[in-house]
């Protein structure tokens, strides 16, 4: 089971994510932002989504959003956005 490592401001709406299996890579919200729900909303304001932190290896914000290791893992895998240890 991959979990969050560290979690780190990288750009406006970006963070550089660590896992559990010694990858890393940055991840974008800008996908997420567009979905403009309840939960996703506040992500819009600079200051809260720079709040976003681990929470039992998922990423974890303020208003209760947790989005899982897993799946921030499969869609940097995806974007071809995600390094290994070994690579660096």
């Amino acid at each position: 089971m991959i979990k969050l490592t560290h979690v780190e401001r990288s750009g406006p709406r970006c963070l550089s994510l660590a896992f559990s299996d010694c990858s890393h890579g940055e991840w974008s919200a800008k996908d997420l932002l567009t979905t403009q729900t309840v939960l996703t909303k506040p992500l819009s304001d600079r200051a809260f989504f720079e709040r976003a932190f681990i929470s039992f290896g998922a990423l974890g914000c303020p208003n209760g959003l947790e989005l899982s290791a897993e799946s921030l893992h499969r869609k940097l895998v995806d974007a071809d956005r995600l390094s290994s240890a070994e690579a660096t």
